[in-house]
C-alpha cells in the first residue's frame, strides 16, 4: 500500500500527463472538425492520432481513478 503523499503526488502527475496529451489531441482534433465542417474527408493520420492520444488519456484517467479510490480508502 502507498503512502497518502504518494498518492496524491501521482495523481497530479496524472493530472499533468491527461492536460498534455489533450493538448496535443487537439491538434488533431481541430484538423478533423475542419475536415467535417468543409465535408472532406478526414486525413487518416489525424484519425489515428486522435484515436492514440483518446485511448491514452482514457488509460490515465483510469489510473487516476483507481489511485484516488485508494487514497479515499485511507480517509
Amino acid at each position: 500500500m502507498s503512502s497518502k503523499g504518494q498518492l496524491k503526488r501521482e495523481i497530479k502527475k496524472c493530472r499533468l500527463t491527461i492536460e498534455e496529451i489533450e493538448r496535443k489531441r487537439s491538434r488533431s482534433q481541430s484538423a478533423l472538425v475542419q475536415a467535417i465542417l468543409l465535408q472532406e474527408e478526414p486525413n487518416e493520420m489525424d484519425v489515428e492520432w486522435f484515436n492514440k492520444y483518446t485511448g491514452e488519456i482514457t488509460a490515465c484517467r483510469n489510473h487516476m481513478i483507481e489511485l484516488q479510490k485508494e487514497l479515499d480508502s485511507m480517509k
